[in-house]
């Protein structure tokens, strides 16, 4: 019986550490699982990343291809200045020459290039980057009918513009605009524009078109009627108007809620056609002008405006008088109210624009005494534009003479424009007029009809509405 009990006992101890000695089973099974299946997900990761590459490899030899055949097309047919070109293996250098050689090549594997990249053109190429925009705009206009005080011819290429424009760095751009005629060359505008000035200032230095009123700073070419206002005949300096050298100082202005303000004041050197005339260097001529803008709905807008210009004439050269004693002011105030709808702008739109004058100028009376002649003078403008080849519009004119304010000219005007596109325009315009002839000071009537075809080539940006 003890030997059976101690028998008993050893079996039990060995048992245990037997038990002891051998680890549990289900944990070395899980480990070998997690292991498997680390190695089973790398291999898949493994394989992904060989198709991905041996993609690429594929796109990349089908480049090279398609390289290699504009390469020999522009040597079949040379021209001046050819743009670089660049290789597939400049672009993705490590594509072509794969390092692991377990990646398996294209069918037909394309050796890496060892020569240097073909360059066409050479600087002339990168230069193209640094010229301005180029535009051409002609100004074809034709008239008929009688007109005795200020008669046109019956054809004529009235103006063909030329436009240059850049952006010279972050701080500054510059925009010119060469006017070539049948009467000569000149320099409409030019003008070197500073964007970045503390105080939020813009600053323009150079020839251009005053801030003084609204049809004043429009070009020829982007008017919505083939002649100007007979205002800006008989008191603004006729079709130039006031353009000058100089330089002009903007800034946006403090206003009340839903407004916007702002205020230019320009310095010129004083010569403006028949306008102004700078006999010394300090007879400088000066223009304000305030503008202000509001929106009155999401399609309607209204814009207004008051202008101020100050300069010398030339009425007291050859008097006893003193030339500098000689000068001219002009007051002006403008209001246009626009309806264009945001989601068909291009079909419908309405304008309506008024603008008043007042001339202050001093003279020499008939009688030799000095004397100021006061002449007031206005335009009433509508445009509606039906759909989007057709344009209506018309125009109402009337203005004394600066000279003599006894005289008054009436005029109006219907116009019929047509838009083939946005780069031409053809455009009819009757003309009726009551004019006076300031020499005889004579009235006569005017009857005319006059056409004008516009065209538009290259980049011509917009000018300020």
């Amino acid at each position: 019986m003890k030997r059976i009990v101690i028998l008993s006992a050893l079996f039990c101890c060995s048992s245990v550490a037997s038990a002891q000695q051998t680890p549990p089973l289900e944990p070395k099974k899980d480990a070998l699982a997690a292991q498997s299946s680390a190695a089973a997900s790398e291999e898949a990761r493994m394989k992904t990343l060989e198709d991905q590459v041996r993609t690429l490899a594929e796109q990349v030899n089908l480049l090279r291809g398609e390289l290699k055949a504009m390469r020999d097309a522009r040597s079949v047919e040379p021209r001046s200045e050819e743009p670089i070109l660049l290789t597939a293996s400049h672009v993705m250098p490590g594509i072509l020459a794969p390092s692991a050689p377990a990646v398996p090549a294209s069918p037909e594997p394309a050796k890496p290039q060892a020569t240097q990249t073909q360059v066409f053109g050479g600087a002339s190429s990168n230069a193209k980057l640094l010229n301005p925009d180029i535009s051409l705009i002609g100004d074809f206009i034709g008239a008929a009918g009688r007109n005795t005080v200020s008669p046109s011819p019956s054809l004529e290429m009235h103006e063909s513009e030329v436009g240059l424009q850049a952006i010279i760095d972050p701080y500054a751009r510059a925009d010119a605009f060469i006017s070539f005629g049948e009467t000569g060359v000149s320099v409409e505008e030019a003008y070197v524009t500073f964007t970045s000035l503390p105080a939020g200032l813009l600053l323009k230095v150079g020839k251009m078109r005053a801030d003084f009123g609204k049809v004043n700073t429009i070009h020829n070419h982007a008017l919505s009627f083939i002649d100007r206002p007979l205002v800006t005949n008989n008191l603004v300096g006729g079709e130039d108007g006031i353009d000058d050298a100089g330089f002009s100082l903007s800034r946006f202005l403090p206003a009340p809620k839903g407004w916007f303000l702002e205020g230019t004041a320009q310095v010129f050197r004083g010569d403006s056609d028949e306008l102004f005339k700078a006999a010394r260097r300090q007879d400088v001529s000066v223009v304000g002008h305030l503008r202000a803008y509001r929106d009155l709905s999401e399609s309607t807008n209204l814009d207004l405006g008051v202008s101020y210009a100050r300069g010398h004439n030339n009425a007291g050269v050859g008097t006893i008088f003193d030339p500098s004693r000689f000068l001219t002011n002009l007051y002006s105030v403008d209001a246009t109210l626009r309806w264009k709808p945001l989601r068909r702008a291009i079909y419908h739109s309405f304008l309506f624009r008024n603008e008043f004058f007042w001339s202050a100028r001093d003279q020499v009376s008939p009688a030799d005494f000095f004397q100021t002649q006061h002449a007031f003078g206005f335009y009433s403008d509508a445009e509606y534009r039906a759909n989007r080849r057709w344009t209506i519009g018309g125009r109402f004119d009337r203005s004394g003479h600066a000279t003599n304010a006894n005289l008054t000219d009436t005029g109006f005007s219907a116009i019929l424009t047509y838009w083939p596109s946005e780069f031409s325009q053809i455009r009819g315009q009757y003309r009726f007029g009551h004019l006076a002839d300031p020499v005889t000071t004579n009235y006569s009537n005017a009857n005319e009809f006059l056409f004008q075809f516009l065209f538009v080539m290259g980049a011509h940006g917009a000018h300020p509405f």
